[in-house]
């Protein structure tokens, strides 16, 4: 049974039916896929600029109308005026790259030309970068067309909801409109999810892209680290930032994914990638990439002390289980890593951080920016009463650089685990990993204290290895997503996309949200 609100929503759809290009309806954006935008433009049945003119009224509809979504902070005032010179380009050369005219909804703390860049803090409203983030400009070489900004948890803080200083209310889930999206992506996943735009840009520190992605069911990709750059993200914590894709399809992120990949002499963290060969990672896209590999359950990521498995949870991941099988896995089960005497000196003191990481951040960024410190935003008083607490214990914070005996021995500890990681995977001959991204269905909103779920902070973070999440199917009669997140060796992005793919192929959960559906043509 739809929600009040979701029924609410019908009765103003037809307000948003003239905003809808006439030409439009010879092409649906619900749903639709790069491959589907390029094969329409080619036949010529679709212009760049009627793309982002349905995006835009899909945009209009939902996002502070009708269920009122509040996924989006603002709207590229020039998408128009980008979309009408890609048509004239089109004319004359083709196609400008793999993301041709892709329409992308980016996080509010990727700097972008132009575009407020704000980390959903009040503290920076109004700040526009004089660059681009890393990824950014990749995908703007490629093509691609920033259409939006998305909101977030404010400073990238939360991983359970998305709520920040600079707009008012909660982010919804386009699922269930009174249930959470899961953290500080939540804008992106949820503006994806709702067909506001073609692909997402999001961060992930612990969970934030991976979350999301399974909270509204998307595919998510959380690189290795060092292949990716962060360069022009507002750091939350550089020890474990990672940016990327989030996106209806697996394949469509792939496409994202290789533009973004690669080295970047802004992120010293990349100095891994620097000569290292990029896969093709399309050629992992293959039917029958299940056959032959040996998958182990990893329970240790989400059967924890103190908070359990939700019913719906475990009876979707036992079809995920059984589906693998189907498809020619063998399942491992239960996989478990030996991190025993693995741990952290908790008298090392704290290395980098947030403290660390945003007033250096802050710095480079001189005149252009409000604030200089983080002492200049908590005195400021311009954030969200929620993330009191957190900028409060940063302030106090006795940060150390990376050079420090406590850093030296934060790389150590992390190093130790990743090398963990490995060797249970080469004593079991395990191909991945696999586990239920969350445990628990979405949240209600502002709800606190029920248990949460989230299964993604430890494993990938720490080690720094890559993990992938694609739909796992639907709780609570079949309402509310779930993901299941393949996870594996560093820099074995390829394999995990090749696992998820199949996976994803013969499940086929996504389906979009009853709540935005497609704007009828006039």
């Amino acid at each position: 049974m739809k929600s009040f609100r979701a029924r609410l929503c019908f009765s103003v759809i037809g307000l948003a039916f003239a905003a809808l290009p006439a030409s439009a309806q010879t092409f649906r954006v619900e749903e639709a896929t790069i491959a589907d935008v390029h094969a329409a433009m080619k036949a010529g049945r679709l212009t760049c600029r009627v793309l982002v003119e349905a995006y835009l009224a899909r945009i209009e509809a939902y996002d502070k109308k009708g269920p009122s979504l509040n996924a989006i902070n603002l709207v590229n005032p020039n998408a128009l005026a980008e979309a009408d010179a890609m048509d004239a380009g089109f004319k004359q050369k083709g196609m400008v790259g793999p993301l041709h005219c892709v329409p992308a909804i980016v996080k509010d703390n990727f700097e972008t030309i132009g575009l407020q860049s704000a980390g959903g803090s009040l503290a920076l409203k109004d700040f526009a970068s004089d660059k681009d983030a890393f990824q950014v400009k990749r995908i703007k070489e490629a093509g691609a067309i920033v259409l939006a900004k998305s909101s977030m948890a404010e400073w990238a803080f939360s991983p359970i909801e998305t709520v920040n200083s600079l707009q008012p209310g909660y982010t919804l889930n386009p699922y269930a409109l009174n249930r959470s999206t899961a953290g500080s992506s939540g804008g992106t996943a949820a503006a994806v999810a709702a067909n506001f735009g073609l692909i997402g840009l999001g961060s992930d520190t612990g969970d934030s892209i991976r979350g999301p992605s399974a909270h509204q069911a998307l595919a998510g990709i959380r690189s290795t680290m060092g292949l990716t750059s962060r360069a022009g993200v507002i750091p939350l914590n550089l020890l474990a930032d990672i940016a990327g894709p989030m996106t209806r399809t697996l394949t469509d992120a792939v496409i994202v994914f290789q533009a973004i990949a690669g080295h970047d002499p802004a992120d010293p963290a990349t100095a891994a990638a620097k000569g290292r060969k990029i896969p093709n990672y399309s050629g992992s896209l293959v039917a029958g990439g299940l056959k032959g590999a040996r998958i182990g359950v990893l329970r240790q990521a989400y059967e924890r002390d103190g908070e359990g498995v939700d019913p719906d949870v475990v009876n979707a991941f036992t079809a995920a289980v059984d589906a693998l099988k189907l498809a020619g896995a063998e399942i491992i089960d239960p996989a478990r890593v030996n991190l025993e005497g693995i741990r952290r000196n908790p008298d090392a003191g704290t290395c980098m951080g947030f403290k660390y990481d945003i007033n250096a951040w802050l710095a480079s960024h001189g005149a252009r920016i409000p604030m200089k410190t983080l002492d200049d935003v908590v005195a400021s008083r311009k954030f969200h009463p929620s993330v009191e607490v957190r900028l409060l214990n940063a302030q106090k914070a006795m940060p150390q650089g990376p050079d420090s005996d406590a850093c030296k021995q934060e790389f150590a500890y992390r190093k130790s685990f990743g090398d963990a990681v490995t060797k249970t995977m080469d004593e079991m001959k395990l191909t991945a990993f696999v586990y239920p991204t969350w445990s628990w269905p979405p949240r209600l909103i502002g709800d606190l204290n029920t248990p949460g779920g989230d299964n993604s902070q430890v494993f990938s973070p720490t080690s720094g290895f890559p993990a992938v999440n694609v739909p796992m199917g639907y709780t609570r009669g079949g309402r509310l997503p779930a993901g299941i997140t393949f996870f594996g060796r560093a820099w074995d992005e390829a394999t995990l996309i090749k696992l998820a793919y199949a996976y994803e192929q013969a499940t086929k959960h996504r389906r979009p949200p009853e709540s935005t559906p497609a704007l009828a043509t006039p």
